[in-house]
């Protein structure tokens, strides 16, 4: 797990400084919304990566590392 987080700590803070600056900015309802479409993303991959026959630390990881790499996607 380590590996992971360390691996993706550009994008752990490309997203809680997008949460940051639109809880200040615009409302918190929207930070909500922002952390509950991380926590969707994170889900869906879990589930996907569980009907694919993966184990569940396998599915925790690419879960995680799938949803931190899709806001780097752009660079």
């Amino acid at each position: 797990m380590w590996a992971v987080l360390r691996g993706s700590l550009l994008p752990i803070l490309v997203w809680a400084s997008v949460m940051c600056f639109v809880y200040f900015v615009y409302n918190p309802v929207v930070a909500v919304v922002l952390g509950g479409l991380f926590a969707f993303s994170f889900i869906v991959g879990f589930w996907l990566r569980r009907r694919a026959r993966h184990s569940v630390r396998c599915s925790v990881y690419g879960a995680l590392g799938g949803v931190l790499d899709k806001p780097m996607a752009g660079f």
